[in-house]
């Protein structure tokens, strides 16, 4: 291995990559790939030149090298910061806990952070209140506080990740985790050892922030509506953009520039005002009058929003005039109430906190007006219905409603083509998309017109996996249309087959919770493997219970088609039930296909199919992730064989090799010759 190179200089690429270089020479077990090199070239070329990149690169491919050493190449010699953004915190870790380590074994110490959302860390002045008093009664509360008041004593960055043991979510812990809303700022006690101010110093002094989507565009958002304060966000300034996992761009962006309320915000502040001005000693007969009036208004306002009989989950909101017109009364109500608090929380003085409470009332307002009031013709609204805590099975009441739920009202943009290039792509002089799945029959085209990318360079690196001969693609001959009555039955009966030839050792992905658990509970009579179910436990957890489980099957929807990599024997399998088209009848969608019609676009091809076909990409993506591994992917859906628009989706995918034969399957899984 060479010796650590001084902080004055970093190797060229052609030293770092080149076969006999540094990484050649390195603990990796290096495998020159043309591919990595030809990336690292390229990105390189586009932080000089100042333009934006986008980048297909194979799994395999090595990208993260590829795109971290430009980097700091150009901090190192440009004095010029670079942030890196992730769609998963668990990319995001392994940058910061691995790949960035592994880099300063060759290259020396690096000026390098992480960056994660608020509410990731925990708030010292927060928990030393708690500590202070006595609001925690139940055992398994007071067991947490004991956990986290000990981790804290001890932890450099106060995130929450480093606590071993402290449930996912844990409503302990946001009860004291460092959210701005309750930020007190530069007046609180705890500023200048505050993990979110030390945090920010860290950023300031490196050449490299490691982020995540979420936190990037909250940031984004955050600066856009501040018009350009100083000290607005979190993120320093930076010369270049680099996002992995780019193809969940547009998702991350459109939560993040929409808007969203609930009664269940409305309950939150009313009980942090109660909370706190009990713990100040400063509560009041009229504080506490307010804040009663607040949940009694909210409630009957969420309440009144329209329902079509009784439906959980999304539903759009048209005719917000006409709800105004016929029920605005609730709608008046609930604003005088919000006013009314605020005028409470402005006769309390002496109370830093009120500040954080204040600005919390009067973003609730803000919001609540956009989404009842205003005209903007590229927003969708719709309102949305969960069961308390996510849980799937929830009770229900005698009248057939579920017996706990929250309600939400969203505003999403219709198209955040304009918003990215206004704020992003006009603001970075470089931003570098790259994922494994970008492209459609070989094309940028979608993504960047979906993004507002215009003038980018590009760049395809496929994967040097052999996939030809690691992987089979059996497409089952003769099933019924997924939307057939009879799809179920013949599906499970050829999802049975082939998970006996793999002897388990699978995934089964599939676009509904529904569907899932239905195959799942045949699965379970008819076979003699292990079988997981998302829901169970964690998905962390599921994920190393499947690892550890010889021959187990795991059942999952969405949280399982991306970012999970299973290497080895133990995943030979992928399932997929049906090709993942977006819901038509979701309102985000439908608004986002009735645009396009509009402009005298096709929805289903310039939208529903690009998105599934980046979907499938990805679901199918999970299997082979290392040159030895080896699998069979397998799709129940016909149309893929029948429609024309089957061929997008094959010419879309890796040069898998092809069949429709259950023998194929049988014979891929033989013994092979020693």
């Amino acid at each position: 291995m060479p010796a650590a190179l001084s902080t004055s200089a970093l190797p060229t690429l052609h030293e770092f990559f080149a076969p006999g270089g540094f990484l050649a020479k390195s603990s990796l077990n290096y495998e020159h790939r043309k591919g990595q090199y030809e990336m690292a070239k390229a990105v390189e070329s586009a932080l000089e030149d100042r333009r934006h990149l986008i980048v297909e690169a194979g799994t395999g491919t090595g990208k993260t090298l590829a795109y971290l050493l430009p980097a700091l190449r150009m901090a190192r010699e440009r004095g010029q910061r670079a942030i890196v953004s992730t769609g998963t915190k668990n990319l995001q870790e392994q940058l910061f806990f691995k790949d960035i380590p592994f880099l300063e074994t060759l290259l020396g110490p690096l000026k390098v952070c992480t960056m994660k959302g608020r509410a990731n860390y925990v708030c010292k002045q927060k928990l030393y209140a708690l500590a202070q008093t006595p609001l925690l009664s139940q055992p398994e509360e007071i067991r947490q506080f004991n956990i986290i008041q000990a981790w804290e004593q001890t932890t450099t960055t106060g995130d929450r990740a480093e606590i071993a043991g402290l449930p996912e979510p844990s409503p302990l812990f946001s009860k004291m985790d460092a959210r701005s809303e309750a930020c007190l700022g530069q007046v609180c006690p705890n500023f200048e050892p505050c993990y979110i101010t030390e945090m920010r110093k860290r950023a300031l002094e490196s050449d490299l922030v490691i982020v995540n989507h979420h936190l990037f565009f909250a940031d984004l958002n955050i600066k856009l509506q501040a018009a350009g304060a100083p000290d607005a966000g979190i993120l320093p300034e930076a010369a270049a953009v680099i996002f992995d996992e780019a193809h969940e761009l547009e998702s991350v962006a459109s939560d993040y520039f929409g808007v969203s309320i609930s009664q269940a915000r409305c309950e939150e502040i009313a009980r942090d005002t109660d909370l706190l001005l009990r713990s100040k000693k400063a509560a009041s007969s009229s504080v506490e009058s307010a804040t009663a009036t607040l949940r009694d208004r909210s409630r009957a306002f969420f309440g009144s929003l329209p329902m079509d009989g009784f439906q959980m989950g999304r539903q759009p909101f048209h005719d917000r005039p006409g709800f105004l017109e016929e029920r605005g009364d609730s709608y008046a109500s609930y604003l005088t109430a919000l006013d009314r608090l605020r005028d409470e929380l402005d006769r309390i003085k002496d109370v830093d906190e009120m500040a954080g409470l204040k600005r919390r009332v009067a973003d609730l307002k803000q919001s609540s007006s956009f989404l009842m009031e205003t005209a903007d013709p590229n927003t969708v609204f719709w309102i949305e219905r969960r069961a308390a805590g996510g849980v799937k099975n929830f009770s229900r009441t005698e009248s057939g409603t579920p017996a706990s739920f929250h309600t939400f009202l969203q505003a999403t943009p219709i198209d955040v083509s304009e918003i990215l290039t206004e704020t992003l792509f006009k603001t970075f002089p470089t931003v570098i998309l790259t994922s494994a799945t970008l492209t459609v029959q070989g094309g940028f085209d979608h993504i960047s017109k979906r993004l507002g990318l215009s003038g980018a360079r590009e760049l395809t690196v496929p994967s040097h996996f052999n996939y030809s001969k690691q992987a089979l693609l059996y497409l089952p001959p003769y099933l019924p249309d997924p939307r057939d009555a009879n799809f179920l039955p013949a599906a499970a009966e050829r999802m049975r087959k082939v998970l006996e030839l793999t002897r388990g050792r699978a995934f089964c992905l599939f676009t509904s919770y529904a569907q899932m658990r239905t195959l799942y509970e045949r699965m379970l009579i008819e076979l003699p493997f292990p079988l997981l179910l998302q829901g169970q436990a964690p998905r962390k957890a599921l994920l190393d219970e499947f690892r550890e489980t010889p021959n187990a099957v795991l059942f999952g929807t969405s949280s399982f088609w991306q970012g999970v990599d299973v290497q080895g024997e133990q995943l030979s399998c992928v399932i997929i039930d049906r090709l993942p088209f977006g819901v038509p009848s979701d309102p985000v969608m439908q608004a986002r296909m009735e645009a396009i019609e509009h402009a005298g676009g096709k929805p289903f091809h310039d939208l529903q199919i690009p998105q599934a076909v980046i979907t499938l990409k990805q679901g199918f993506g999970r299997l082979i992730r290392s040159a030895s591994d080896r699998g069979v992917l397998v799709l129940l859906d016909n149309r893929v064989q029948r429609q024309s628009y089957g061929k997008i989706f094959l010419d879309s995918l890796p040069p898998y090799r092809l069949t429709q034969d259950i023998a194929d399957v049988e014979r891929f899984f033989e013994p092979r010759p020693k």
